[in-house]
């Protein structure tokens, strides 16, 4: 007589229902757990895309040589104007599989106790692709053969003079190279992160700040390690030290100040605590305006494929997917220290 507990239960569905309904979640816990790709979704630059061989991010590079004054009857420039191009970045794709062997079905015969297992499991794949998926935000693209996404040591690169950024190289086009400072070779001198009128960070801040400032545009976010955030923290006074309200990063859970630079008010946001993943040393300044997180619209975060098995093993495997990448629109407004 067969087993009540399990006869009815087709675990491969079981498994990816479980999978899918984590799925659904899984896009929001990852903005949640970034702070950067949080400010991307308040300002709606979190877009999907829906085919194609890359993706394209369009982009101003000039401004419009038409504009003229003019007197009476004499004649306009209505010359055609070259102002926009695209820059053309690769689909990244990343997949996290979980397995349930035969043994263990049988193992945890009943039910509820199938579901704890699958539960847990979904839970470990899901916190690790998360935790992938952020150390891919702040990377320059090369780990795994270059198939992980371009994060902000990419696009916001220490060595912006070179390289080649979404199929723009930066050494032959100067208006793609983002803001560096670098604190070993810059007339401000070398970081000192001491408590006291010594402590060069804030002049740091103001430097980059100042450099990135357009009109109305500016950085809208300074994402910084902990030696620089704690460098920063104790550059203010007591009475200086304001945090994010509840509306703002720091409502959201992530440890935040208040930075008041070029006109604007900016979040300085630590993303170097235990597990971070941003490099020693370094703080980005993020106009988020020109970032955007782009996944693909068929492959954001879903169960696919079938119930898939080896031929020689008793287990039952699932993968969730997801495909895109990291783009920017304009380089030139966003700036690192280290």
């Amino acid at each position: 007589m067969a087993s009540p507990l399990v006869v009815s239960v087709d675990w491969g569905d079981v498994v990816t229902t479980s999978l899918e309904n984590r799925s659904r979640k899984l896009a929001d816990n990852l903005v949640n757990n970034n702070a950067f790709l949080m400010r991307l979704r308040k300002r709606g630059n979190s877009m999907p895309f829906s085919g194609g061989r890359e993706i394209m991010q369009e982009l101003a590079y000039t401004s419009n040589a038409s504009f003229m004054w003019y007197s009476g009857y004499e004649p306009l420039n209505i010359a055609l104007n070259d102002t926009m191009t695209a820059a053309r970045y690769a689909i990244k794709q990343c997949a996290i599989a979980v397995v349930i062997s035969g043994l263990e079905e049988i193992q945890n015969s009943g039910e509820e106790a199938m579901m704890n297992l699958i539960a847990q499991r979904g839970q470990v794949a899901e916190s690790s692709f998360l935790n992938a998926m952020s150390t891919g935000l702040y990377s320059d693209g090369t780990a795994f053969g270059g198939k992980q996404i371009g994060g902000t040591q990419l696009i916001i690169s220490k060595t912006p003079t070179t390289g080649t950024v979404g199929g723009i190289d930066a050494s032959a086009q100067t208006w793609w190279r983002n803001l560096a400072l670098n604190n070993s070779t810059d007339p401000l001198g070398a970081f000192v992160f001491v408590q006291g009128s010594t402590n060069n960070i804030q002049a740091y801040f103001n430097k980059a700040t100042l450099a990135l400032k357009r009109n109305s545009d500016g950085i809208d976010m300074i994402v910084a390690d902990g030696i620089i955030y704690n460098g920063y923290l104790n550059s203010l006074q007591t009475i200086q030290r304001i945090s994010s309200d509840g509306a703002g990063s720091g409502g959201a859970g992530f440890t935040a100040l208040k930075y008041y630079g070029a006109g604007k008010e900016v979040d300085v946001i630590l993303d170097g605590g235990k597990g971070g993943q941003i490099p020693a040393t370094t703080a980005y300044f993020i106009n988020s305006e020109f970032f955007f997180f782009r996944p693909s619209s068929a492959r954001n975060f879903v169960v696919i494929g079938g119930e898939r098995a080896n031929v020689n093993q008793d287990a039952i495997v699932k993968l969730s997917a997801w495909a895109g990448n990291v783009t920017c629109s304009n380089r030139s407004l966003q700036g690192v220290i280290f």
